[in-house]
């Protein structure tokens, strides 16, 4: 090997060296950054419940993490409530609130957030967020930190809030649903749900959101769902679709996902869900302009195809309210959460019927 060459290769290592220190001195100068705009806010010293997943890895170190970190702010007045397969996050908060909780805070991932949120909504009482799932999705798209405990901590106890909406699915043809379930992202029906349903526990905690990728490879060539939706756009009047064609349908509250942006009018306080209905042809051709759609609206931040699509759709219409008539039962789910199958759905929105604690913006840029 020619000494020119080894100078080029050392070069580049040089280089590689050099932007990942940069990188990194970055993002802790950022950290920092931060750490001091949040140490700004004024704690709350009011009573605080903390609803946790006890099945996440970091449960119990988060927990006395806790613990420490409120002694030393002088907090007292906590509690600590963990969920069960029988008694989850929306039984917790209630019992929380029996309890004179005033601010609830959710220790895990999005859905106990999403459990716990669904029983505090409308009752004026505030949600805060510590991450500790796989997605945290709900905390990313309100910018609370999901990497840093602490913030996110200084975030929960301290004043400064925002109200935003909260979205419902209720499942009306099934007897055993006593009232429609809560969403703070996406809820969805048909591919969607099929995808996260037979996505492996075990790989979602190594490589976490990447291994819906894995699930979803199984329902590519599903057969697709026929029915009739019915949408009521913002000035109240409805417009109804009937024999429409799809491989999913799913309502939005928020819209970006990591990496990718699925929604990108959706906002969490406008009153309003994005409906999006997408449809594929042509086997793996129409999966892959599918792909090049969602790559499309990332890169250019609006809510339309890419030009060169020819085997994909996406419908996307905002409104207060979808009804779907299925032909056949699909899977639904919320935020990630499976519900069971259904022909009959309604989305719907509760605007602004959730205060939330969040960073401030200078707090999260």
């Amino acid at each position: 090997m020619s000494g020119t060459v080894l100078i080029v290769i050392a070069a580049i290592i040089c280089l590689i060296v050099v932007a990942v220190v940069a990188l990194l001195a970055w993002r802790a100068y950022k950290r920092r950054k931060r750490v001091e705009k949040l140490n700004e806010r004024d704690d709350d010293q009011v009573r605080y419940a903390f609803i946790v997943n006890p099945s996440k890895p970091q449960a119990d170190k988060s927990r006395r993490h806790i613990e420490e970190f409120c002694h030393a702010r002088g907090i007292k007045d906590i509690e600590f409530i963990e969920t069960t397969l029988e008694h989850d996050g929306r039984a917790c908060a209630l019992d929380a609130l029996d309890h004179g909780a005033d601010v609830l805070v959710a220790v895990g991932g999005d859905g106990t957030v999403r459990t716990v949120a669904s029983a505090i909504s409308g009752t004026g009482h505030t949600l805060g967020i510590v991450p500790i799932g796989t997605g945290n999705l709900f905390a990313r798209n309100m910018g609370i930190p999901i990497d840093d405990i602490d913030a996110a901590l200084t975030v929960a106890i301290s004043r400064g809030e925002r109200m935003v909406d909260m979205g419902r699915m209720a499942l009306l043809d099934r007897d055993d649903q006593t009232h429609a379930h809560a969403f703070l992202i996406i809820a969805g029906i048909g591919f969607d749900a099929d995808m996260i349903e037979d996505t492996d526990p075990e790989l979602k905690k190594n490589i976490s959101w990447l291994a819906y990728f894995a699930g979803a490879m199984k329902h590519l060539f599903a057969p697709k769902y026929r029915g009739t939706i019915t949408i009521t756009s913002p000035d109240g009047t409805a417009r109804t679709i009937t024999n429409v064609h799809f491989r999913t349908m799913m309502a939005g509250n928020c819209g970006q996902i990591p990496m990718f942006s699925l929604m990108p009018d959706a906002s969490f306080d406008d009153g309003l869900l994005d409906f999006e209905i997408i449809d594929t042809s042509g086997g793996i051709l129409g999966w892959a302009n599918l792909f090049g759609d969602v790559m499309h609206q990332t890169i250019t931040g609006k809510a339309q195809q890419s030009p060169i699509s020819t085997n994909s759709t996406m419908d996307q219409i905002q409104g207060t309210q979808a009804e779907v008539r299925l032909e056949k039962p699909a899977l639904a789910e919320v935020d990630g959460d499976m519900l069971g199958e259904s022909s009959h759905i309604r989305f719907s929105i509760e605007p602004k019927s959730l205060c939330v604690r969040v960073p401030s913006k200078e707090a999260i840029s």
